[in-house]
C-alpha cells in the first residue's frame, strides 16, 4: 500500500521563500558593478553558470520535497523522498504520536500535520512523516505492528 505525503500551504510558502532566497543568492553577482562592466562574453558565461546552478539546486530541493511516499511492504515500511530512503522493519516500530515539530529530528515530510514513528533503527530513534490519509496510514501500521503504542 502506498501513501503520498500531505502538502500544506505552510510548506508551499516555506518552499517559495527558500527558492527566493536561493535565487537572490545565485543572481546577486549580476548586480555588482564589476560584473556589469566585464566583456559580454564573460557575462554570458556567468549567466549560464549561475542559472544552471540555480536550476539544479532548485530542482533537487523540489524533487526531495514533493516526491515523498510511504510504502508498506511485507516486512518493512519504506519511506522515500527524492534520493533519501529509509526502511523501518515493522518489529522495530514501538510508538506513533502526532507532532508539529517538523524542523527538528529525522524527517521526510511536507506538512505540519505530521506523525512521529518511534523505532529502534533510524537515526535519532524516530522518523517524522506526514501521510495524506493519516487515519488509514495509522490503521495500516497497526495491522502490521500489533504491539505498537498509538497516541492520538
Amino acid at each position: 500500500m502506498v501513501f503520498r505525503a500531505k502538502v500544506d500551504a505552510f510548506f508551499v510558502n516555506f518552499m517559495l521563500i527558500v527558492i527566493i532566497v536561493i535565487g537572490l543568492g545565485s543572481f546577486f553577482p549580476f548586480f555588482m558593478e564589476e560584473i556589469r562592466n566585464e566583456a559580454a562574453g564573460v557575462l554570458v558565461q556567468v549567466v549560464i553558470i549561475l542559472t544552471s546552478i540555480f536550476l539544479i539546486v532548485i530542482s533537487f530541493i523540489l524533487w526531495v520535497a514533493f516526491s515523498v511516499r510511504y510504502v508498506f511492504y511485507q516486512d518493512y515500511l519504506f519511506i522515500k523522498g527524492g534520493p533519501f530512503r529509509s526502511r523501518i522493519p515493522y518489529e522495530n516500530i514501538t510508538k506513533v504520536s502526532p507532532t508539529t515539530k517538523i524542523f527538528t529530528g529525522h524527517r521526510i515530510l511536507s506538512s505540519r500535520d505530521a506523525i512521529e514513528i518511534f523505532n529502534k533503527t533510524t537515526f535519532m530513534g524516530s522518523m517524522k512523516t506526514s501521510p495524506s490519509n493519516r487515519k488509514e496510514f495509522i490503521s495500516e501500521l497497526k495491522k502490521r505492528c500489533p504491539n505498537i503504542q498509538i497516541q492520538e
